[in-house]
């Protein structure tokens, strides 16, 4: 059993995602992209458990707060205010008071449009059916084109017998604001019977459990997972194995016989007989005799909310309620549990937000592993490139929302310089954060991808109000390894639904049209080589500020006893020596505005503008007027080494 397809509307942050899912898939995306909204609206449509809570919606869950309109108004309303159903006059008309008593004009009276509700949809295409799910769905199955990804609308009885068409069941969930009422009210139906008229059938908790959708969320399950609560993993595992009459009859019996504190020298016995001696003096005995204490109201609802799980911790045999064990072994408690569940159902759809969590490396291979060989369908969201890497291309699936809501799919698909097996060997140096992020700066080489990262947070340490980190921006800066990929990278992230800036240095007009052609924004200065860029615009007194600073390397200090007397080719040297080490990026953090080069401040604050457009705006193709280089005041001037001929 996998959901082949989703559609969503109206739900949180999307207004629309029509999305197709493989066997197993990880969700990509930046933060607040749409992953964990996927994961609620298929927990909404086929989780068995979320329907049982009232309301089963709020406010919130609707795409922009917005469950109701009235006619053609954007704008928001306020549910609690009142809705003006009286006959209205036209404006042109004034009020009835205005006409002439004996005047035959009437008020334009015009036509009341009644509040239309918003309605949210969850629309899950499930496949792979059991031959068990067959039986009990027999009554709405459907078929589904693997081929063509989509539903096979008229079937021929010759047709469906192709190995590409299989049997498939459709669910929808439907949400609104119920006006009546005054509240929100949610639930599940079979597609089918919502499309041929008549009375809607209703999806209800058993024909869930039939489909075995399991959902773990992140740090949030663990706070009640080994709990006895209606819904918890623990509850989930007692009701599977059927032991919950004998379990609860058993408590209550053993415990109504226990009396807590009743040793006269503890003296709470005897404060209680005082009690009991004095409400004598008041009341008959029929009214009530002889308090005293138990450990709990002895009722099934109030030991689910009192029982908890020990664990033993360490070496000893002291034990600890599993609540307070540590982050990560909660998590993997709960993995364990569900893992009974899902051992027990066979075929399940397993959904996990960020198995990372807490978690060290090698345990979350592991949990990716255990899942997917437990589950017909395993769909995670993480951000860890350990999680990553162990998914194929077709099961990486990255997303992207507009700024209307609309939520996009992409598959990697890598360009022909990006061999399959680079993008396995570098995927967690270069791929990875690329694939997570929503923008993206593609740096030339080592030395730009240290360096624009520090010299932004340095000017914006420096004055905020005009600067700002790369990392505040969203932005993640990847080498690209030479100028020559920048062209294909961008063209891999672009087509992910990333935007994609570029740095480098100076290139010649068609390498410089072709990657323009593939980046959002090209920042391109007009030196041979970013350390040129910084040595022609900088000052004497931060380069022997930063000498100062330096264990030189023995070579250098060799050939430069003393850097001060020639520090342009020394640090020149010491920029070429340390490009694998930061060296350029160490300078840049030292050094105060007027002596960052002028070409760096504008693009930090271009780059600034670009991340903080309004929307529509940031991947404009404004073309950049390039910096003209001359010398600034207190800025050094490169001469020729005499004795080598370097610049």
């Amino acid at each position: 059993m996998k959901i082949s397809r989703l559609k969503i509307e109206n739900f949180r942050g999307i207004k629309s995602a029509d999305l197709l899912f493989p066997d197993h898939v990880v969700l990509l995306g930046d933060n607040n992209t749409g992953k964990s909204t996927i994961l609620e609206a298929i927990d909404l449509v086929l989780g068995p458990d979320r329907l049982s809570r009232r309301p089963p919606i709020d406010e919130h869950d609707f795409y922009t707060g917005r469950y109701f309109v009235v006619g053609d108004s954007d704008k928001e309303l306020d549910p609690n205010e009142e809705v003006d159903v009286a006959v209205s006059v036209d404006e042109a008309d004034s009020t009835i008071e205005a006409a002439e008593p004996d005047s035959e004009s009437v008020p334009e009276v015009q036509e009341i449009t009644e509040p239309e509700t918003v309605q949210i949809k969850v629309e899950a295409t499930i496949s792979k059916l059991s031959d068990e799910q067959k039986a009990h769905f027999r009554d709405y199955i459907e078929f589904w084109s693997t081929e063509d990804n989509s539903l096979y609308a008229e079937p021929e009885v010759e047709s469906i017998d192709a190995d590409t068409i299989i049997e498939a069941l459709r669910v929808t969930f439907i949400g609104e604001y119920d006006f009546e009422e005054d509240d929100f009210v949610g639930n599940t139906y079979f597609s089918r019977s919502l499309e041929e008229g008549g009375t809607p059938q209703y999806f209800g908790r058993r024909d869930k459990q039939f489909c075995g959708f399991l959902y773990l969320r992140s740090l949030r399950t663990g706070s009640r997972a080994l709990s006895l609560e209606h819904g918890s993993l623990l509850d989930i595992i007692l009701r599977l194995k059927e032991i919950r009459p004998q379990m609860w009859e058993s408590t209550i019996s053993g415990l109504s016989s226990f009396d807590v504190a009743n040793a006269p020298e503890l003296g709470i016995s005897g404060v209680l007989q005082s009690i009991n001696a004095s409400l004598n003096k008041y009341v008959p005995k029929e009214w009530g005799v002889e308090p005293h204490l138990r450990v709990s109201a002895l009722t099934r609802e109030h030991l689910r909310k009192v029982i908890t799980a020990f664990v033993a911790t360490g070496g000893g045999s002291h034990s600890a309620p599993y609540f307070r064990q540590g982050t990560g072994t909660i998590n993997m408690l709960v993995l364990a549990m569900l893992s009974q569940i899902a051992e027990g159902k066979q075929n399940v759809i397993f959904a996990m937000e960020e198995p990372e969590t807490a978690i060290p490396p090698y345990a979350q291979k592991r949990i990716v592993h255990e899942i997917r060989k437990l589950s017909a369908q395993s769909i995670f969201t993480s951000h860890s490139p350990y999680v990553l890497e162990e998914f194929d291309l077709t099961e990486t699936l990255v997303l992207s929302r507009s700024d209307e809501g609309m939520l996009l799919q992409a598959i990697v698909e890598l360009p022909d310089s990006v061999k399959h097996k680079r993008y396995r060997q570098e995927f967690r140096t270069r791929f990875c954060e690329g694939l997570l992020s929503r923008r993206i700066l593609l740096a030339e080489g080592a030395t730009e991808a240290s360096a624009f990262p520090v010299v932004c947070r340095r000017l914006s340490e420096i004055d905020a109000e005009k600067y700002s980190s790369l990392e505040a921006l969203g932005i993640c800066t990847i080498d690209a390894g030479s100028d020559s990929q920048i062209e294909d990278l961008s063209e891999l992230y672009r087509g992910l639904g990333k935007i994609v800036f570029a740095v480098c240095d100076n290139q010649t007009e068609e390498n410089e049209a072709a990657i323009r052609a593939q980046v959002d924004e090209l920042f391109m200065h007009p030196e041979k080589g970013i350390e040129d860029l910084v040595l022609k615009n900088t000052t004497t007194a931060a380069l022997e500020r930063f000498s100062d600073m330096l264990t030189w390397p023995q070579h250098l200090s060799q050939e430069y006893p003393d850097p001060k007397a020639n520090i342009v080719n020394a640090l020149r040297k010491y920029f070429s020596w340390s490009k694998g080490s930061w060296g350029l990026a160490d300078y840049l953090a030292q050094c105060a505005e007027d002596e960052i080069p002028r070409w760096m401040r504008d693009t930090c604050i271009r780059i600034r503008e670009l991340s903080q457009s309004p929307p529509g705006e940031e991947s404009a193709r404004d073309e950049p007027e390039l910096v003209e280089m001359s010398a600034e005041p207190g800025a050094t001037s490169l001469t020729a080494d005499e004795s080598t001929g370097d610049v």
